[in-house]
């Protein structure tokens, strides 16, 4: 029986790069299948390091990270994928010279005979690769890289997936498209933690929401809640309520250079 009832569930989770420099002091966060949850704070705030730490990269020093009621804190990166965890780190995360089929088929690597169904599949969910599957990832447009990235990591067929600051980088239009394939990826039942430096639009298309400070938890509560905290407003979001979603062009101006999460 499974006693914890989020899908992904870290609790007292504490680590770094290095056993002297702990970023990460004790955080506990998660999501239920379905569930879209981002994770904002300011620059050193430890939420780029704790998805690592949660993924396997790195090696906590204590905490769980239960995968549908497994812990799995401390093992491979590989063997954590192989329980049900997807990640999306932010930078190399396609391989540039391969096609993007080819790319596909790296992250069908676990279960290669399942390859042409789910690439079947991928191609039905994003139709943009199957216009491309035989172009060189390389080529393709930021935001085209970003979602590769992801297809790739749905291959496996993850229960929860980490996003490390997806929309980095791209236009405020190419932004508000690859929210609405994450959001549309987390309706399929998919348990989404998602870091985001785009604070204002990641909040609006949330269920829930994390704010880390100092490598501890802040605040936690509904996305919108989150949004109109006024300290949060002040803080991270330019003193701006949000109650409803806002325009891709709003997502430009959604944090200052000071508050970019990292």
């Amino acid at each position: 029986m499974n006693a914890h009832k989020r899908l992904i569930e870290v609790t007292g989770l504490v680590g770094g790069y290095a056993s002297a420099e702990q970023i990460v002091k004790g955080v506990a966060m998660g999501a239920d299948a379905g569930e879209l949850v981002t994770i904002i704070g300011p620059n050193g705030a430890g939420k780029s390091t704790a998805l690592k730490l949660i993924s396997g990269l790195l090696r906590p020093a204590q905490g769980h990270v239960y995968i549908n009621g497994e812990d799995v804190a401390g093992r491979s990166p590989q063997a954590i994928a192989r329980a049900g965890l997807g990640f999306v780190p932010q930078e190399r995360n396609i391989f540039g010279s391969l096609s993007v089929a080819e790319n596909l088929e790296m992250g069908c690597r676990f279960e290669p005979g399942a390859f042409k169904e789910r690439a079947a599949e991928a191609y039905a969910r994003f139709p943009m690769l199957a216009d491309k599957r035989r172009t060189a990832a390389k080529s393709l447009s930021g935001g085209q890289r970003q979602i590769l990235a992801m297809a790739m990591a749905l291959m496996a067929k993850p229960s929860a997936l980490l996003l490390d600051e997806p929309t980095a980088g791209l236009s405020p239009k190419a932004a508000h498209e690859l929210f609405d394939y994450i959001r549309r990826i987390a309706a399929e039942g998919i348990a989404i933690l998602m870091v985001e430096q785009n604070a204002l639009e990641s909040l609006s298309v949330s269920d829930r929401a994390y704010v880390l400070v100092d490598g501890r938890n802040h605040l936690e509560g509904t996305a919108e809640a989150v949004a109109n905290d006024p300290d949060i407003r002040r803080l991270f979001l330019g003193g701006r309520s949000t109650s409803s979603r806002q325009s891709g062009a709003a997502g430009e101006t959604s944090a200052s250079d000071s508050a970019k999460q990292k």
